[in-house]
C-alpha cells in the first residue's frame, strides 16, 4: 500500500471536505449513468467538485458529472457522488473505491449503490430496475480486488465476508416501496466486467451460465469495500438493454451503445428515485 492510499490520505480529502461543510452525512449514495439527476433534488445542498478534493478520483465519462452532493433527501443526511470511476478508465481499484473510504470516514452508516446495466435475464425489460441480491466479482476474482495489498485494519478485517453483501433488510424494504408504488422490479445477481467494450454474444452466453441476471462496469468494488468498512449495502441496477443474442428484437441493426444507456436512463430516473426516497423514508 502506497503513502497514496495511507490513513492520512483519507484524513486529508475528509478535512477538506468538513471545512466546507458541517452536515455529517447517514447515507451514502453512489449513481452511475444518467442517474445523477437525483442528486439534484438533494434539499440545503453543498457541491464539491472532485477535482477540488484531495486524492480524489475525477470520472472523465459522459454523463458523470463528478461532483459531491452533501445535503438532505427525505430528512435523511445525505452524501451523494454525482458520477463514478471506473477501472476502465485506467484508475487502480484503490482508486475507484477511494471514494467510498471518505463517505465511511464522513460517517455513513448506509450505501445505495444505483449503476446502468445490461439485461442478461430473458424476462426482463430495458427501464426496469433490478434490485441486486448478489454479485459476481469476474474481475476480482482474477485478482484485481480492491482489498488487495495491506489490510486496513481500522476500516475491517483482513478476510471480510460477502454472505450477505446486499443487506436483507434494506432489500425487503425496497420491495416494499416497489409494491406501494406499483414500480416493476426486478431481482437478480449483477456481474461485474471490467470492460470498455460490450459482451461477445458468446461471452452474454457464459454470464448466463454462470447464474448472472445483469452485467455491467461497475459497483462491486465499491459493495467489497463498504461491507468490509461494515456499511450497510443496497444495491439497485438500472435495466437500459436487453441484447439481441438474449432477446430477439425487431432491430436486427441495433447495437448497445453508451447512448442507449443514457436514454433509458430517462425512463428509470422517475423510478430509481422513488425507490431510493421509499427506502430513506424507512432507515
Amino acid at each position: 500500500m502506497t503513502e497514496r492510499f495511507s490513513m492520512k490520505t483519507f484524513e486529508e480529502a475528509v478535512e477538506s471536505i468538513r471545512a466546507q461543510v458541517s452536515l455529517e452525512p447517514r447515507i451514502g449514495l453512489i449513481l452511475g449513468s444518467g442517474l445523477s439527476p437525483l442528486a439534484d433534488t438533494i434539499e440545503d445542498s453543498t457541491s464539491i467538485p472532485y477535482a477540488d478534493i484531495p486524492h480524489f478520483p475525477v470520472s472523465t465519462v459522459s454523463g458523470h458529472a463528478g461532483q459531491l452532493v452533501i445535503g438532505q433527501l427525505e430528512q435523511q443526511n445525505v452524501v451523494a457522488m454525482q458520477g463514478r470511476t471506473h477501472y476502465y478508465e485506467g484508475y487502480a481499484m484503490e482508486e475507484i473505491t477511494f471514494p467510498v473510504r471518505i463517505m465511511q470516514l464522513l460517517g455513513i452508516e448506509t450505501l445505495i449503490v444505483t449503476n446502468a446495466a445490461g439485461g442478461l435475464n430473458p424476462a426482463f425489460t430495458p427501464g426496469e430496475p433490478m434490485l441486486i441480491a448478489d454479485h459476481i466479482n469476474l474481475v476480482g476474482l482474477s485478482g484485481a480486488n480492491p482489498l488487495r495489498g495491506p489490510n486496513l485494519d481500522s476500516f475491517g478485517p483482513r478476510f471480510p465476508d460477502m454472505t450477505e453483501a446486499y443487506d436483507p433488510d434494506l432489500r425487503r424494504a425496497t420491495i416494499e416501496v416497489a409494491q406501494e408504488e406499483d414500480i416493476p422490479l426486478q431481482q437478480g445477481v449483477y456481474v461485474c466486467l471490467a470492460g470498455p467494450n460490450y459482451e461477445t454474444p458468446a461471452e452474454l452466453r457464459f454470464l448466463q451460465v454462470i447464474g448472472a441476471d445483469a452485467v455491467g462496469m461497475s459497483t462491486v468494488p465499491e459493495v467489497i469495500v463498504a461491507r468490509h468498512g461494515g456499511t450497510r449495502v443496497l444495491g439497485i441496477s438500472g435495466i437500459t438493454n436487453v441484447p439481441r443474442s438474449i432477446k430477439p428484437r425487431p432491430e436486427e441493426t441495433e447495437k448497445t451503445t453508451h447512448e442507449e444507456v443514457l436514454e433509458t436512463g430517462k425512463i428509470l430516473v422517475p423510478r430509481l428515485e422513488k425507490l431510493i426516497r421509499g427506502v430513506l423514508r424507512t432507515v
